[in-house]
């Protein structure tokens, strides 16, 4: 695999927007502003491009709900069954006497993962749901 180069380019900031890049940058542990800069623009880049239908994003689907609502079990079980192409992993624990965690392991189209996200998410008995997307790594280099 070729070395890839970089490119450099000037960013100006006000004194406590550096400041507060220098403390973000100590605290999370880069080795240097290129690295924090590098890292937040490809969260935004990430989360741009899963606005995109046909762009491939990978995530996880989050969802917390009481398993004693009738017949929810079910219906959860069924649209996972309706996109097993897509949902790659589940893990299911039990929280505690009446509710669930579950958490999927998606990867596909941006279109069809936030209306798969939007079925489970909004099934009745569901208490919070949450998509979380990232990238597959084919579109970044490290």
């Amino acid at each position: 695999m070729r070395k890839q180069g970089v490119n450099r380019f000037s960013v100006s900031l006000v004194p406590a927007l550096l400041r507060d890049l220098d403390r973000m940058v100590c605290q999370k542990g880069y080795n240097n502003r290129s690295l924090a800069i590098a890292d937040m623009i490809r969260d935004q880049l990430i989360e741009h491009r899963q606005k995109f239908d046909d762009h491939e994003i990978a995530g996880t689907i989050t969802l917390v709900y009481d398993h004693h609502k009738p017949h929810l079990q079910d219906l959860l079980t069924s649209i996972q069954h309706d996109h097993h192409h897509t949902i790659l992993s589940t893990v299911h624990v039990h929280l505690d006497h009446d509710n669930c965690l579950e958490v999927l392991l998606v990867k596909g189209k941006a279109n069809a993962i936030r209306g798969i996200a939007d079925q489970l998410i909004g099934a009745k008995g569901v208490k919070h749901g949450k998509l979380t997307i990232t990238t597959t790594g084919k579109d970044f280099v490290g």
